[in-house]
């Protein structure tokens, strides 16, 4: 449910905005105002619920999204959406988290990665649903019908994990919160998103703000070396799998959260598809998603994660320079080919991944584990669409895009030369920082013993 808000916005964002006769930078929010609020608030969440427990965080998750919901689907402005969407964010963050702590906790390791690659399939099929369903929800009953059906399911699942979910471990006693160091990543991570989303790198304005949040986050780590009991535990840090495996996951997010985002302008402003129509033309990539998730976390139980994952994640950028040859006569059929290979490395890359991180974290650290790798997937998705507008805007001026944008088509074939010319370059973008997440990938090191302490960084 929570993967399915974040992707069934992109598709559905060009009729947000002109149903609310808002802004480009206001569209952008609705979808990064979302994943901001997972972002910033995980490894908080991942520390506290190692405090207070996981099974009662992620039963409140489950209302305050529904709740999120329903908030979203009444709203009369695009204030009152983003508003809204942060409420659902904060939902969706105790969800998150805690989802990945409860199954680690719940497995052995010899079947983790089994285990993990059948919550892939749910994820994903929760993206290829949100792709899909949008286009369908929004022309048969408008844009506000994409949160209303939220909450049904909501009201089950919080009834639900409320009777069958059970704690496997103990809560920590007599822990203490890092309050400081939470409202510095926080407003770190916000900062460098406004920057971002400004539509201009080089801006006074938007260069005084990455400095500011580069100096931020440089406090925040003074900060966490020095208390007792930090928000992010950089001890975990000298766990090479973890430490490289989160580095990749990194990486790839930059390169790959915003595909869809691009697509989507290029379906429906380049190839003139309906919403529905682009939604399906996407299902090639996230339907080879969720059949190759659960048989590469077999794999990896098997053969280890190293080398799945680096070969997933050369399939995915060589699928990413594909893309950018895309022009307004591209072939549906050499499209559909090109998303099924992005899926495949995406599919084959996950999973091992996974549990290389997880299955190398000490149980009783797990929660915040999994928030710190849960807050670095994320951040890399929040950071992704707005880096993606930045690098846009290199080749085609803000006000033209949002223009576009806004009207949801094109008019002369001198535009059309234009934003293909600027998609382009952010596939181009991309393409070179997952490549570089394969020679991390790559140097991650063979699995070692298991418990925890394996392959220490300088050990």
């Amino acid at each position: 449910m929570a993967t399915l808000d974040a992707s069934k916005v992109v598709v559905g964002l060009p009729t947000v905005i002109e149903d609310l006769n808002t802004s480009l930078f206001a569209g952008i929010w609705v979808i990064t105002g979302y994943r901001l609020m997972i972002t910033i608030l995980l490894v908080t969440i991942g520390r506290v619920a190692d405090i207070m427990g996981r099974v009662k965080l992620y039963n409140a998750g489950f209302a305050v999204f529904t709740i999120g919901s329903a908030l979203c689907g009444f709203a009369p402005n695009a204030e009152t959406l983003i508003i809204s969407r942060l409420i659902q964010g904060f939902g969706a963050a105790l969800l998150f988290v805690n989802t990945m702590a409860l199954l680690v906790d719940a497995f052995p390791t010899s079947e983790l990665g089994t285990a993990i690659g059948i919550n892939q399939m749910a994820i994903n099929a929760g993206t290829i649903v949100g792709y899909t369903i949008s286009g369908i929800l929004i022309g048969l009953f408008g844009w506000r019908s994409l949160f209303w059906v939220n909450v049904p399911v909501g009201i089950f699942g919080t009834v639900w994990s409320r009777r069958r979910l059970k704690e496997l471990y103990g809560r920590s006693e007599g822990e203490r919160f890092d309050y400081p160091g939470a409202l510095l990543f926080s407003t770190a991570l916000t900062i460098i998103l406004l920057a971002l989303t400004l539509g201009d790198l080089c801006s006074p304005q938007t260069q005084v703000l990455s400095a500011v949040s580069i100096a931020l986050f440089a406090v925040f780590f003074a900060h966490e070396r020095r208390v007792s009991q930090p928000v992010l535990d950089l001890s975990l840090l000298k766990i090479r799998l973890f430490t490289l495996g989160n580095l990749t996951n990194l990486l790839n997010g930059v390169a790959f959260a915003a595909l869809a985002f691009e697509l989507s302008l290029y379906f429906q402003l380049v190839k003139g598809y309906t919403a529905f129509e682009t939604g399906i033309s996407l299902i090639p990539m996230d339907f080879t998603l969720i059949v190759i998730g659960p048989i590469s976390g077999r794999l990896s139980d098997k053969y280890g994660a190293r080398g799945l994952s680096t070969l997933g994640l050369a399939i995915t950028s060589i699928a990413l320079l594909v893309f950018s040859t895309f022009t307004a006569e591209t072939d549906a059929l050499y499209i559909a080919g090109a998303l099924a290979s992005a899926g495949l490395g995406i599919g084959m890359f996950r999973s091992p991944n996974a549990s290389s991180v997880m299955g190398s974290v000490p149980p009783k650290r797990r929660g915040v584990g999994a928030g710190v790798r849960s807050t670095i997937i994320n951040t890399s998705s929040v950071v992704s669409i707005p880096l993606t507008l930045s690098m846009m805007t290199l080749v085609m001026p803000y006000d033209r895009l949002a223009d576009i944008v806004d009207a949801s088509r094109l008019g002369e074939v001198a535009e059309v030369a234009q934003l293909l010319g600027a998609i382009r370059y952010a596939f181009y973008a991309f393409a070179a920082i997952n490549g570089f997440a394969v020679i991390v990938s790559a140097l991650r090191g063979p699995r070692t013993s298991e418990g925890g302490g394996e392959g220490e960084l300088g050990g």
